[in-house]
């Protein structure tokens, strides 16, 4: 089961230290046939990022593919901040359009 922790979050570092997790990040808490609860917390920094619930049923580790990191949108500006305040002053009375359905 480590194995398969290690393979699943090898592309994954902490959010504090920027440091990988290693197999001393995670404490499996949990490992039934078809569910695994694992405690994941930084080894580096102690950082305490709590408790997964994953179904791995058969998987073999060489089926396991490591979570892809994921750039976020960029950050809000000073220009994005008065664009939304213009248009949320200029919505008059049928702002339920912009809602999705």
């Amino acid at each position: 089961m480590k194995k398969k922790l290690e393979k699943l979050f090898e592309n994954l570092c902490c959010s504090h230290c920027k440091n990988s997790f290693d197999e001393n990040s995670f404490t499996i808490k949990r490992d039934e046939e078809d569910l695994t609860v694992v405690g994941l917390k930084c080894s580096h920094c102690g950082k305490d990022f709590g408790m997964a619930f994953l179904g791995f049923g058969n998987i073999e580790v060489k089926d396991v593919e490591p979570l892809e990191v994921q750039q976020g949108p960029e950050p809000i500006d000073y220009n994005d901040v008065i664009d939304a305040h213009r248009f949320i002053k200029n919505l008059k009375g049928d702002w339920s359009k912009y809602l999705p359905s």
